[in-house]
């Protein structure tokens, strides 16, 4: 639809196109998938076989050679839900879209059809990380064995709840275990605290086997973040837009969240270019019951078109919730939030709304100069839906480490990557994995890739095109490439399990350590280690790196740590929630030890003993 929407595609999806990229062999050896490859010292080398990965996502190439073995013989897709897609059979039980089962069905269509992405590429490049073979080149995914399904799905909750389904179903009929890629995040998509009806329905297949794995997202340098607790005040902050000269750009999108049963009013207030106030929308509130609202303000010769959707209380977390939408104004003058609250803790998030109501990357909260008692925006607590579900793996994105003449080089985080933990105080992202510069498969059918690719290959008389890409869209289907090089080596393993064995055998370093829990998780993705822990079915259901409880849990002045093995050796350590190392104290002789925290605020913190997983605290 316009010239511009390669631009927006990208920024939608936090990425960014590499005219000179990289091959995948960086990122294999970055997260030691070439050691699982090769099979040292294991039982034998492990590619995937027998797992299946299905992949949600926009820009699907069912012909490209990557979704060939090896060989490129065997075709390993074996079926597609296009919701797109008109006059075609939907899938049992549903309604709308169209299936294609098997080779020849899905190869016949080539690709997906025109969606909210036109004729897009991203999911043909996540699929290859994911488990693509390379087409011939050296561009080959992590699990290149395993086989694939692919879900171009309607942006909305249960267009993403039915997809899952459907793949669940398949993958019981198949007989064989299955990852659920991810590679997309929406602020006004289910709750921001990982309680919402996608979140309940990813909790419930995972207890049945399902393992997820999700992008962290791409906001971890802008500060589009608002956190604040209430204490009958008010805070007044700028809302900046996006590039107006988008094609599909409309204006911004405000979702606000509070702590559970607690109400807060809100209004839009502008101001001229001296800071000189012009007008004041009414105040909104959201105690006076579920609402949605299509307004405007008129402010000299400009109409501010907004609407807002409020719920009084979401259902699932008792939390008010608002998502406000405002048309980029004309006018020469600031677009500004007032909130106020008696009490608790409230978020807001900053994004783009494009006319087709997938935007996802934040624009700033500002403070105007010359202004005292305002706020900005922070890049804290990015992770939108559906990264923040708890069974999730949730994936951030970092440079591949090398070695170039002697030196090391890489390894540090993706600027872009978002930062976490959640709302509600859990750690996320739990892991990282390389997702800078990645080069992948992109489609052949696309009508909006503009980037330079690294490598073309002809097949079946048609070209196809490799290129390379930034973004945790990245990082996150290399992770579950991982998770099927797992579950081929342990099938019998659970999604929990697969997750803590991820977590429990993540690699640390010095960049780790400069960023944090915050940015990375408990670490980077090593497959090698996590094979070989899955292979000595560790029984870490009841998480052998527990090795100690805290009470009382909230507490005010003191925590009590009772430690459930001995080792004296060990330091007590208490991070802030964005992983700074607050407090290191000696560990006594004693079953228990009381911890004075009297002098922290009050939040959330975690506390390590030696290297065993932190666990969270609540300070009152």
């Amino acid at each position: 639809m316009m010239k511009n929407i390669p631009v927006i595609f990208l920024c939608l999806l936090g990425l960014t196109i590499n005219s000179q990229g990289q091959s995948l062999k960086r990122a294999v050896v970055d997260a030691h998938v070439d050691s699982v490859w090769q099979g040292i010292n294991l039982p034998q080398s492990y590619s995937g076989k027998d797992v299946i990965i299905g992949v949600t996502d926009w820009g699907f190439d069912y012909s490209h050679p990557v979704f060939y073995d090896t060989t490129l013989s065997a075709y390993r897709v074996l079926r597609v839900w296009d919701m797109f897609r008109q006059g075609g059979t939907p899938p049992e039980g549903y309604s709308y879209g169209s299936e294609l089962i098997g080779k020849e069905a899905i190869l016949s269509a080539q690709c997906d059809t025109f969606n909210v992405y036109q004729y897009g590429y991203h999911g043909t490049h996540v699929s290859s990380i994911a488990a693509g073979a390379g087409g011939g080149t050296a561009y080959r995914g992590v699990a290149f064995d395993a086989e694939l399904l692919f879900a171009t799905f309607l942006v909305n909750e249960q267009a993403v709840i039915d997809a899952f389904h459907w793949m669940h179903k398949v993958a019981k009929e198949e007989g064989k275990r299955l990852v659920i890629n991810m590679s997309w995040g929406l602020y006004y998509m289910d709750n921001l605290d990982g309680s919402g009806r996608i979140s309940k329905v990813m909790d419930s297949l995972s207890q049945q086997g399902v393992v997820f794995v999700t992008s962290a997202g791409n906001n971890g340098d802008v500060n589009f973040h608002i956190g604040h607790n209430f204490r009958s005040d008010t805070i007044k902050t700028q809302i900046t837009f996006d590039n107006p000269s988008n094609a599909a750009f409309w204006g911004q999108s405000i979702s606000m969240t509070n702590s559970p049963y607690s109400k807060f009013c809100f209004a839009l207030h502008f101001i001229d270019n001296q800071n000189n106030t012009i007008k004041t929308s009414d105040f909104y509130s959201t105690q006076n019951g579920d609402e949605y609202l299509d307004t405007f303000i008129i402010i000299d010769s400009d109409t501010v078109f907004y609407n807002m959707n409020i719920l009084s209380e979401e259902i699932n977390n008792h939390r008010p919730e608002v998502r406000l939408r405002i048309k980029q104004p004309s006018g020469n003058f600031k677009t500004c939030l007032i909130a106020t609250s008696d009490s608790g803790s409230f978020h807001a998030w900053n994004v783009v709304e494009l006319s087709n109501d997938v935007g996802n990357w934040g624009n700033d909260f500002i403070a105007p100069s010359g202004l005292t008692g305002w706020i900005s925006g922070d890049k804290h607590y990015g992770l939108s839906s559906p990264a923040n579900t708890d069974c999730a793996i949730t994936v951030a994105a970092h440079r591949s480490s090398f070695t170039l003449n002697n030196n090391l080089y890489g390894g540090e985080i993706a600027s872009f990557s978002s930062s976490g933990g959640t709302i509600d105080g859990r750690i996320k992202p739990e892991v990282s994995a390389p997702g800078v510069s990645i080069t992948s498969a992109v489609s052949s059918y696309s009508t909006t890739f503009s980037g330079t690719a690294s490598a073309k290959v002809d097949f079946n008389g048609r070209e196809y095109s490799f290129a390379s890409l930034s973004g945790t869209s990245m990082s996150s289907p290399f992770t579950a490439g991982v998770v099927a090089l797992i579950l081929q080596a342990v099938p019998q393993l659970t999604a929990k399990e697969v997750k803590q064995i991820l977590t429990s055998t993540a690699t640390h370093d010095q960049n780790t350590t400069l960023g944090g829990v915050e940015r990375f998780g408990y670490g980077k993705v090593n497959a090698y280690q996590a094979i070989k822990k899955a292979l000595e079915k560790v029984n870490i259901q009841t998480n052998e790196l527990d090795k100690f409880n805290i009470y009382p849990n909230p507490a005010n002045n003191q925590v009590i740590i009772n430690f459930l093995e001995n080792n004296n050796q060990d330091k007590i350590l208490v991070y802030d929630i964005c992983g700074r190392l607050l407090m290191q104290i000696d560990r006594n002789n004693s079953s228990e030890q009381m911890i004075d925290i009297s002098h922290l605020s009050a939040g959330i913190y975690l506390i390590a003993v030696g290297n065993t997983y932190p666990q969270k605290i609540i300070k009152q």
